[in-house]
């Protein structure tokens, strides 16, 4: 029989290589230390550690990185079991570093098995058979077969009745806001769930006029939760503004991987049946346990550490 997880995503993810040492920059690091990362492979992982039931698919290289990508995945529970890793095709790279205190990425993308994307790499039945199904705009942004896949993907989960949550994650090293804007908003319109950023949300609607954009919002069908709004999150709901404040972190320590903590947070409390208040507020907890560690989705935490934050319950070190 066919299954389908509860959850399902799919995008590009690359292989990442860092420095080893913390603070190095890469001209400077004799050695590098090999990962990979993908805003949705992260999505997926974190709402699996959550104790959802995910599937993840992408076209990868038949290559070192994709075999190594597709089997830390399924390891960390997440169904892969629709990925293709194509022949003759390779995994994009993506290099990270810190410099002068920022994160700098310089990414091997073009001409990339994922940027190769296209419809005919959707499995229909597999859609439909889930309950949500989660897309950002990195991989619309990739290709316009990439595009097309991203939009097939929404339609055939509109018409079975799977809601769609939609991250626009707006990349303008991949495209102009005036591109974006084209493909991101009629996106949003077709989105259930739509997480935007408020910076976000100042350069797709192109204004600073908070009214303006909370009038833009709120004409959505969607239900939106705004990142990143001072120190609190907002919910747009039926006309109703709703804030949370952020869930502090004890120390930060590598803030890469906290959106899509926070992503992961917020789909895993919805499949449990959960409030969007309550969903929001297990998000900001996932997204703040995010970066008090290193790595894109290394350190998404396991359920039990969220849940103990959750009731409050303190932490027993032995």
């Amino acid at each position: 029989m066919a299954y389908s997880p509860d959850l399902i995503t799919f995008g590009e993810t690359m292989a990442l290589f860092m420095p080893a040492e913390d603070h190095r920059s890469l001209e400077r690091s004799p050695v590098l230390q090999q990962g990979f990362g993908g805003a949705e492979s992260n999505v997926a992982i974190g709402a699996a550690r959550l104790g959802c039931s995910v599937g993840w698919f992408g076209r990868l290289g038949d290559d070192p990185f994709g075999a190594v990508i597709t089997k830390t995945l399924r390891g960390e529970g997440v169904d892969v079991s629709r990925s293709r890793r194509a022949a003759a095709e390779t995994t994009g790279l993506m290099f990270r570093e810190q410099v002068a205190g920022r994160v700098a990425v310089h990414y091997y993308r073009k001409h990339s098995a994922a940027s190769r994307m296209q419809p005919s790499d959707l499995d229909q039945d597999y859609i439909r058979g889930s309950k949500i199904l989660h897309v950002t705009g990195i991989t619309a942004a990739l290709s316009q077969s990439c595009r097309e896949t991203v939009w097939e993907a929404v339609q055939m989960a509109k018409q079975a009745g799977v809601n769609v949550c939609f991250d626009p994650n707006l990349r303008l090293k991949l495209w102009s806001i005036e591109e974006a804007r084209q493909v991101l908003l009629p996106l949003s319109e077709q989105a259930d769930y739509f997480l935007p950023g408020w910076d976000e949300l100042q350069l797709l609607y192109d204004t600073e006029d908070e009214d303006k954009i909370m009038a833009a919002v709120s004409r959505l069908n969607a239900t939106t939760i705004i990142k990143g709004y001072g120190e609190k999150t907002l919910i747009v709901e039926q006309g109703n503004v709703t804030e949370v404040p952020f869930y502090p972190a004890d120390t930060v320590v590598d803030t890469v991987g906290a959106g899509d903590g926070f992503c992961a947070g917020f789909l895993a409390g919805i499949l449990k049946g959960k409030s969007t208040r309550e969903a929001v507020k297990l998000a900001s907890i996932n997204g703040s346990l995010v970066v008090q560690s290193r790595g894109d989705w290394e350190a998404l935490p396991e359920w039990k550490a969220v849940e103990q934050r959750l009731l409050g319950q303190a932490w027993v070190e032995r």
